[in-house]
């Protein structure tokens, strides 16, 4: 988070509090950042913008390619 942050307390039920604390440490954030990216994420669409990373992938398939035609030789490459 590169912005000016502020503290926020919000009031949740005990479970959702748990489940919000077990879920960031299996996945290896913290809760702000849980938040965080469900915020940016509602942001994303209420704009109709592309989420960053639609914009990752974006371009890395070229757009002449044959898709059929590579996922045919793609099985018959696995499957010779």
């Amino acid at each position: 988070m590169d912005t000016e942050t502020t503290k926020l307390t919000i009031r949740l039920p005990r479970q959702d509090v748990e489940f919000a604390k077990t879920y960031a440490k299996a996945h290896g954030l913290t809760v702000t950042e849980v938040i965080d990216r469900y915020l940016r994420r509602m942001r994303a669409l209420e704009t109709h913008q592309p989420s960053p990373d639609l914009d990752f992938i974006t371009g890395l398939i070229p757009a002449d390619l044959d898709a059929e035609d590579e996922y045919r030789r793609h099985l018959t490459n696995k499957h010779t």
